[in-house]
């Protein structure tokens, strides 16, 4: 059983930046694809960005990219998600999400996912 907590969120104003952080426990970090995931106020959860085992790859949503970089520290057990140039629509709350991958498969789907963390809230004023 893989734990997931998130940190790092908070209230930053447009064109601010914030990283956030996932620290994994309970499991081998490096066998996992992990998943930047977000969900606003009435809306589905959307994916974000994504990170294959060793770091190697990585993929966006089109309306992150430029703007978010996924990483990942395998000796910390921790995945990050440095953002910048940040945008009201980017209120939401932050989830990570860990995929047990055979090989550097990334996933942008939900349901490829077996862990979630609780999220984290993030909050862009105008």
């Amino acid at each position: 059983q893989v734990q997931l907590v998130e940190s790092g969120g908070g209230l930053v104003q447009a064109g601010g930046s914030l990283r956030l952080s996932c620290v994994a426990s309970g499991g081998t970090f490096g066998t996992y694809a992990m998943g930047w995931f977000r969900q606003a106020p009435g809306k589905e959860r959307e994916f974000v960005a994504a990170i294959s085992r060793n770091g190697g790859s990585t993929e966006y949503a089109d309306s992150v990219k430029g703007r978010l970089t996924i990483s990942r520290d395998n000796a910390k057990n921790t995945v990050y998600l440095q953002m910048i140039s940040l945008k009201p629509e980017d209120t939401a709350v932050y989830y990570c999400a860990a995929a047990f991958a055979f090989g550097y498969t990334i996933y942008a789907q939900t349901d490829s996912y077996d862990y979630w963390g609780q999220g984290t809230q993030v909050t862009v004023s105008s």
